[in-house]
């Protein structure tokens, strides 16, 4: 039951990706894309977690949480580069 459960939200989470990268791809201007790809990050952390969990090892946990502060990070860094024109002051 949990490898078929883990199997559907796989497919889900893929599925989700790949409108993301379209999105990413088609955006209008540069906040929707700004947003697709933090989407992105979100889904792949996902992604890594339910990996994780169908294989039954403990360091997919720990790269999910280092993309999840590499995903933080780097949002913070374009967001002020969008408002203010530089990352540090």
């Amino acid at each position: 039951m949990l490898d078929t459960a883990l199997l559907i939200s796989l497919t889900l989470i893929v599925l989700a990706m790949a409108m993301n990268i379209y999105r990413l791809a088609i955006g209008p201007d540069i906040p929707d894309r700004l947003l697709a790809l933090d989407t992105l990050y979100v889904n792949s952390i996902a992604l890594i977690v339910l990996l994780g969990l169908w294989l039954n090892t403990k360091t997919y946990f720990e790269a999910a949480i280092l993309i999840a502060m590499l995903g933080f990070v780097s949002t913070m860094a374009i967001c002020r580069y969008l408002l203010r024109g530089d990352i540090i002051e």
